[in-house]
């Protein structure tokens, strides 16, 4: 058997269900505004495809973490096994290149300047918004199109080295040094790049908003003070799930490393890797809707008039 602990198979299972159900009410909540105009925000296209990718994830990757915590052994397919470890790999892309949107589009609406490449910049993000966001995910399907190929069905050898087994059981295509180099620095490049624009943006958002601060001190004006208000409570919330992102990011691939590195690795790494790994998709949906001054005026607006005095 894969893992029969307790402990690990109630971490699951709160797990999934907490982020299934955050993400669920995003996806409900921001498909409400695309829908109907109420309310809307250019960042609600952004985060909506965010909330899917983290759905995403959690299915591809927390399910068959939570059945092998139970401790089933061999449960997927060939198939299966392609289709699940391609998935994983595509929201993983998918949230990374979003956030990375998220944060520069932002970065691009704080921007105060006057002069002519600002002003067109916000446009063009207003403008591209759509296709950016499918980008995003045409992006992390490229990628990742090696995943079928060096994914394999499980191999009921349970005395196999783990160079020639995966997580769940699944096994994977052995490629020469140079193939594996090769796929390995593409990947690597992207996510760098990402990481990379994903930093600078927030480096920008952080120094707008210090020196609005200056600003509005110095000025000591409330009708300046106001207007900023909205962009300074979602640029904080942007920060928040950008600096979440790239702090489980970080201890995911350094636990994905130490697995890689290790010939038989305990199994308790094995599971706490996907844990740190489903935490991103787990958390955000209930920072963004708590948040969110939206959500509590939508659920007053709806809420049954029979429970007020």
């Amino acid at each position: 058997m894969i893992s029969t602990s307790l402990d690990w198979v109630i971490l699951f299972f709160i797990q999934m269900k907490v982020g299934i159900l955050g993400n669920a009410l995003l996806v409900g909540f921001y498909t409400f505004t695309l829908s109907t105009g109420r309310n809307f925000r250019p960042t609600d296209q952004i985060l909506n495809q965010l909330a899917l990718a983290n759905c995403l994830a959690l299915f591809s990757k927390g399910i068959p973490q939570e059945m092998a915590a139970f401790g089933l052994d061999y449960f997927l397919s060939g198939a299966v096994c392609k289709l699940v470890f391609y998935l994983h790999r595509v929201s993983r892309g998918a949230s990374l290149s979003t956030t990375c949107l998220l944060g520069a589009f932002q970065a691009a609406q704080l921007c105060s300047g006057s002069s002519w490449w600002q002003r067109e910049l916000k446009i063009w993000f207003l403008r591209c918004l759509g296709p950016c966001c499918s980008c995003c995910w045409v992006l992390s399907l490229l990628t990742n199109i090696h995943i079928p190929v060096l994914v394999n069905g499980p191999k009921n050898d349970k005395n196999a080295s783990w160079e020639t087994k995966s997580k769940y059981w699944c096994s994977k295509t052995t490629l020469d040094q140079v193939s594996s180099s090769l796929i390995a620095s593409m990947i690597l490049l992207v996510d760098y790049i990402l990481l990379g624009l994903m930093v600078w943006a927030s480096g920008s958002m952080v120094l707008v908003l210090h020196r609005h601060k200056q600003r509005v001190q110095h000025l000591h004006s409330q009708s300046l003070s106001r207007r900023p208000s909205h962009e300074a409570r979602a640029t904080c919330t942007i920060l928040i799930l950008v600096s979440s992102f790239v702090l489980f990011h970080a201890l995911s691939s350094m636990l994905t490393l130490h697995v890689a590195l290790s010939r038989i690795p305990a199994q308790w790494l094995l599971n706490a890797s996907v844990f740190v790994a489903l935490c991103f998709p787990t958390l955000s949906p209930w920072v963004l809707l708590a948040r969110d001054p939206r959500v509590s005026k939508l659920c007053l607006a709806y809420w049954p008039r029979s429970f007020f005095p």
